[in-house]
């Protein structure tokens, strides 16, 4: 994986580390989805989920993995 791959992926966990504390497990879904799509450009979001889509072994936070599951489309949108 390369280093800006390592980075999307430490990245998205970041995010779904600060989010995993909310209380409300369907709220911290959106949260992330909500937050990737808004401070991501489309070109980050795109690799982001070609590297959730790719096959091997990702240390992607299953909080993130559930996210992307959810909200697919919400961070598909304007690729």
């Amino acid at each position: 994986m390369s280093t800006h791959s390592d980075n999307l992926i430490q990245m998205a966990n970041r995010i779904g580390q600060f989010f995993e504390s909310m209380p409300d497990h369907a709220e911290a879904l959106e949260g992330v989805a909500q937050h990737i799509r808004k401070f991501w450009e489309p070109r980050m979001r795109a690799e982001f989920l070609r590297l959730v889509d790719a096959p091997g072994e990702r240390e992607v936070r299953a909080i993130v993995l559930e996210a992307v599951g959810v909200y697919r489309g919400v961070l598909e949108e304007g690729l």
